[in-house]
């Protein structure tokens, strides 16, 4: 595939992405409360580890080329992990979609942020418009951006956005549940039934992003819960707070992981996401769980969607094979979702803006991957004498 040509001529339709994804889910039977987690359960039993034989031919493809063994590094893993995900040796990604989530927080009434919980709702809009930082990007990056409401405070209205919501915003964890058990599994199985959606329009890569104000104090919650750490050690300024701000903000977290004994659920990721979590991340989990149970590369963007793929791999251990890890952001439970996942991002441009503009920002890395993977020769062609692995470390693996 000549990406430079796919490049210059291709074009994103972002307001048609969603009207057709729209259309898919509609299609789609719906549950009923009483079978709240039947689907979770069957699409968990359907994934698969990924094609170890072509991500090893892919990686022998990489050193037979004329260039120095393992130059291009974590692009050669990329490609390669791509490889197996879609079985084949020759991966190619030019359907992208970037699933925004949106859902609102009752958290944001301890004064966690410096905005109110309308402007998810209005962040939603403006997606659906085409004017948010990841829907200009998406015009460089050739990906569609679909924006889910899947549980904002006030009801949207506009063709760009697809409507899904389980409730109206969640509860203040600081004071009680963010929802009930099977609220959260709504929020997942609506996750799961938009990866379908995007399989059967043939994305071949999948985005988790968010918008939520509030939601770096749910994932924080999740993160000191998960990692049984401080939630000041996990905590960020989000969008900015000040220092008084940030304060109130672990103090909400400190009150939530107190009265909903979360240490206690931890190993039960969804009640600990009813209790102190929120349904972009409910709706997140459920995309990545999706994903790989249509054989779809699912990236993460930020410790949000992080904390969603975290709770994804609780749910299904073999999920993880397809999750990928792009950007390192500034947001500081970073680290330790890298860590519990084993998975490294490639980027680290101190990002912490949200939408899945930090995974969106790795799409032309990707690319150029491919690019290099497609056309680079060999080296007979080249005239350079072959490149051998000359030691156990360097061998294929």
């Amino acid at each position: 595939m000549n990406y430079w040509k796919y490049y210059m001529n291709e074009k994103t339709e972002n307001a048609g992405a969603a009207a057709r994804i729209r259309e898919r889910l509609h299609a789609m039977p719906r549950p009923s409360a009483e079978e709240d987690g039947r689907l979770l359960r069957t699409v968990t039993g359907q994934i698969t580890a990924p094609d170890e034989a072509f991500r090893r031919e892919a990686l022998a493809h990489w050193d037979s080329r004329c260039k120095p063994l393992g130059g291009f590094g974590d692009l050669e893993t990329m490609v390669a992990r791509l490889a197996g995900i879609r079985r084949t040796a020759k991966p190619v990604c030019t359907r992208r979609a970037i699933v925004i989530f949106g859902a609102d927080n009752g958290v944001v009434a301890e004064g966690v942020s410096q905005t109110g919980s309308e402007v998810t709702a209005q962040v939603l809009r403006n997606m659906g418009d085409g004017i948010t930082s990841v829907c200009r990007m998406s015009e460089i990056v050739r990906a569609d951006v679909i924006p889910v409401n899947i549980g904002t405070c006030s009801e949207i209205r506009h063709p760009g956005v697809i409507n899904c919501p389980v409730r109206a915003g969640t509860g203040n964890i600081a004071r009680e549940p963010a929802m009930s058990r099977g609220e959260c599994l709504r929020g997942v199985e609506t996750g799961i039934r938009l990866a379908a959606a995007c399989a059967e329009e043939g994305y071949d890569l999948l985005i988790a992003g968010e918008m939520g104000i509030g939601n770096t104090t749910t994932s924080a919650a999740l993160a000191s819960a998960l990692f049984e750490t401080d939630p000041a050690l996990v905590t960020g300024r989000g969008a900015g707070l000040s220092d008084e701000g940030l304060e109130r903000k672990i103090r909400a977290i400190q009150k939530a992981l107190m009265i909903h004994r979360a240490a206690d659920a931890a190993e039960d990721p969804i009640g600990l996401c009813a209790r102190i979590g929120g349904l972009d991340i409910a709706g997140m989990t459920g995309l990545f769980l999706g994903g790989a149970a249509y054989r779809l590369p699912v990236w993460m963007d930020g410790v949000v969607s992080g904390i969603a793929a975290c709770l994804a791999a609780m749910l299904c251990p073999g999920a993880c094979a397809y999750f990928f890890a792009t950007h390192n952001s500034a947001e500081p439970a970073s680290a330790m979702i890298f860590e519990r996942l084993g998975l490294s991002p490639v980027l680290d441009a101190h990002m912490h803006l949200g939408e899945g503009t930090g995974a969106a920002a790795v799409l032309p890395l990707l690319d150029l991957a491919l690019h290099m993977y497609d056309t680079l020769p060999g080296f007979d062609q080249g005239k350079v004498k072959p490149y051998r692995h000359l030691s156990k470390e360097t061998d294929i693996v």
